[in-house]
């Protein structure tokens, strides 16, 4: 059956990337897979986060890499959402991984470019590590030498490339970075490419579909494809 993963947590209900997201999604077992963003605090600290910039989800402003993990957890991350989220955080990935241990699987992308943020593949292997959920995370970027690097330092993460587009030579892109998952805009999705994506062992994400029509003609075509969305319950309707 077609895995549900909820996009930045459940996004369409909760402000994404939050704690208020991810403890919505946590409260439908049907929901098996989540998606957040990772980048670094100014001090190192991995935090769940989307823009490069504060200013669309938060009361702060600036380059999130310029703000200490101290300054980032001050800021208002929920009133931009509505009324009701005011006062929520920008929580650390830490957080993220203790709240979905042992019940959901974690698809963590590494939000970078290039040299932004060094180290980043090392501070969230570690974490993975820690908690010893290697079996239930994937680490994913669109920077495909980041998941390279990811390979490089633990053979045995699961990783995938993110494209936007359909690129040629995937094959040999997965292979040579060591991916055994593709993440992909699913407008840029065919039968006959999923299908053969799926039979070549390659795992498939299809982001991000909050169209039900769409939702339901990307099940038909397979039932390993994995849905990224910010609206699961479109999706689980479907499902049921």
């Amino acid at each position: 059956m077609n895995i549900c993963m909820a996009h930045r947590g459940w996004s369409g209900k909760a402000p994404e990337n939050t704690m208020a997201a991810i403890r919505l999604a946590l409260t439908e077992p049907a929901i098996r897979a989540m998606e957040v963003d990772v980048q670094l605090s100014k001090d190192g600290v991995p935090v769940l986060f989307h823009d490069f910039t504060l200013e669309r989800t938060t009361n702060g402003s600036g380059l999130l890499k310029d703000h200490t993990y101290e300054e980032l957890t001050a800021l208002d991350a929920g009133s931009w959402f509505g009324a009701s989220c005011a006062g929520e955080k920008i929580p650390t990935l830490e957080e993220a991984l203790q709240a979905v241990k042992g019940k959901c699987v974690l698809n963590i992308e590494l939000k970078t470019a290039g040299d932004l943020y060094p180290g980043i593949e090392e501070s969230v292997i570690r974490l993975v590590e820690q908690y010893e959920m290697k079996s239930d995370v994937y680490i994913t970027s669109f920077d495909h030498e980041v998941v390279k690097r990811v390979r490089q330092l633990d053979d045995t993460m699961k990783t995938g490339l993110i494209v936007y587009g359909k690129p040629v030579l995937l094959q040999e892109q997965l292979k040579e970075t060591g991916a055994s998952i593709l993440s992909m805009a699913y407008p840029y999705l065919t039968p006959d490419f999923v299908r053969s994506t799926l039979d070549s062992g390659i795992g498939l994400i299809a982001w991000t579909v909050d169209d039900p029509q769409a939702i339901q003609t990307l099940m038909s075509w397979h039932s390993d494809v994995q849905i990224c969305t910010n609206h699961p319950d479109r999706m689980l309707s479907l499902l049921q």
